[in-house]
């Protein structure tokens, strides 16, 4: 039977998913029993395992997760993993989810590249068991750092302030689902921020908070649409196969944006038809985009990549307001980890030698793995 808490707690996630129009995120707040089982969790299975990448780890992640997260956790990510309803925003915050002892991570690198990951393992056997609750496996996409992993840190890089990246700070980052140019793109999302400092406000849009399907979004189901690469690749001219913006169900759709590349980059390549309906539809869907929440350390934020899209404000890095001053602080690091829930359905774009590997390279080509 199931216990009194754990009804109130399904009770009040049904409240939640059943507003009429969501227009924000289901928030979680984790109990310091649930926060105190997923430490010892960590724990144990780098003890067993030694890596969060173990094969024989990853093999079995459903059942680790099913067995191992929370039952509370587990059943609201099961049931968030084939929630495409009207009511779905398509995103979850997991508040106080995990304890990052900050004197153990140390000072924030400068870069991505200077990350220690043995210092991230144990937040990356914890991701992966919230995807597995989905259900669905970790992936690497050759697209972003060549691969570089399951897990990846997000880490503000001066050298690249500027630009439309997760390395970026200093330019709002705009909304966008993430690898917009894929085909086959994540289909779910973690982020788990260790610090956040300059308190940073997470920004998140979901199709859903449209209600009905409008005459606006009817024209963005017409394959008319460039989706360039992302700005990690600096090419002159993006042009490429064109695909809808909106997929799937007509009444439910999903969506595949990313407002930088496909309208405020001026080597996109819309037509003036493409970019006119981009246009109209970004000046509805700019005005649903929530902003309320600023992420702290140990939060997790958990989306779906078909409904929600995702992107943060404009801040600079190691510095805060604190009383009307400007203050030091330690610099800004959040880990991003996606999945799939099929890997099957991904097998002719993923490596000859590792079906978690997606090689693919711009809305259907992959990469020459020779």
């Amino acid at each position: 039977m199931k216990s009194e808490s754990l009804i109130e707690d399904e009770t009040l996630v049904k409240e939640n998913y059943a507003s009429k129009i969501p227009t924000s995120p289901l928030i979680v707040d984790i109990t310091p029993q649930e926060r105190n089982i997923l430490s010892h969790v960590g724990t144990l299975l780098e003890q067993a395992f030694k890596s969060y990448e173990n094969p024989d780890y990853i093999a079995a992640l459903h059942l680790h997760s099913f067995q191992l997260l929370p039952e509370r956790i587990a059943r609201i990510l099961s049931r968030f993993g084939t929630d495409f309803s009207a009511e779905q925003y398509g995103a979850i915050i997991f508040r106080g989810l995990l304890e990052v002892d900050q004197d153990h991570l140390g000072p924030t690198p400068a870069n991505w590249q200077s990350a220690d990951y043995s210092k991230l393992n144990k937040y990356g056997f914890i991701c992966s068991l919230l995807h597995g609750a989905v259900p669905s496996k970790p992936v690497q996409y050759y697209a972003q750092r060549k691969g570089g992993g399951i897990l990846h840190a997000v880490i503000p890089d001066e050298k690249m302030a500027v630009t439309q990246t997760g390395s970026g700070s200093k330019t709002n980052l705009y909304v966008h689902t993430e690898d917009a140019f894929l085909l086959h793109q994540a289909d779910f999302l973690s982020f788990l921020y260790l610090r956040n400092e300059e308190r940073v406000p997470s920004t998140l849009y979901s199709v859903r908070s449209h209600g009905k399907v409008n005459k606006i979004m009817e024209k963005l189901f017409d394959p008319i649409y460039q989706c360039p690469k992302d700005a990690n690749y600096q090419e002159e001219i993006n042009e490429g196969p064109l695909a809808s913006v909106l997929y799937g169900n007509k009444k439910l759709p999903f969506i595949r944006f990313d407002a930088a590349e496909q309208i405020f980059n001026e080597n996109a390549g819309q037509t003036p038809e493409a970019l006119y309906n981009l246009t109209e539809f970004w000046n509805e869907a700019k005005e649903l985009i929530n902003s309320d929440y600023i992420p702290d350390s140990g939060d997790v934020i958990f989306v779906n990549n078909h409904l929600c899209a995702h992107g943060r404000s404009a801040f600079t890095a190691g510095q805060r307001e604190e009383n009307g001053k400007i203050v030091p602080c330690e610099r800004r690091q959040m880990l991003r980890m996606m999945s799939k829930t099929s890997l099957i359905h991904i097998r002719s774009m993923t490596h000859t030698d590792d079906p978690y590997f997606v090689m693919e390279e711009h809305l259907g080509k992959v990469f020459d793995q020779d």
